[in-house]
């Protein structure tokens, strides 16, 4: 673990997050890009993952596939899609939600126990929502720090 390759937000959310809940945790971060931090009941800061963000996905997605045009990042009412507009929602909000699953699951895996998971960040309620294991949501973790 490099200290000076980790972002400022990264350990500004691993420490604001343990002060207060003092366990094991997994800090997701849903900014621009998505961050995962691992945190030990001891406090030690042990790494994590970067995603491309749900915005940046998004944006990749309408400006490399011309003939979809933008929808709101908002949940669809289901999950399989009866237009465009709600096949692309369905793709990114399932879709993300799946991919912070996992990973958490993974991070879980190789820390050999579960973690208290935290979600953060602009959209981290939409995402937090879908998400079955994020446990709690704190919009503004960044800030505590």
């Amino acid at each position: 673990l490099n200290p000076k390759e980790i972002g400022s937000d990264r350990i500004v959310n691993a420490a604001a997050a343990y002060e207060k809940f003092r366990r094991d945790l997994i800090i997701v971060d849903f900014g621009t890009a998505t961050t995962f931090c691992a945190v030990s009941e001891t406090g030690t800061y042990l790494g994590g993952g970067i995603a491309p963000g749900l915005g940046i996905s998004a944006e990749a997605l309408f400006s490399r596939a011309a003939k979809l045009s933008k929808v709101e990042l908002a949940r669809p009412k289901t999950v399989i899609g009866t237009d465009t507009a709600s096949s692309i929602q369905s793709g990114l909000i399932f879709g993300y939600a799946g991919l912070v699953d996992t990973l958490i699951q993974r991070i879980e895996a190789e820390m050999g126990r579960s973690s208290f998971v935290i979600a953060t960040g602009g959209l981290a309620q939409i995402i937090a929502s879908e998400a079955r294991s994020i446990q709690h949501i704190e919009p503004f973790l960044t800030l505590q720090g």
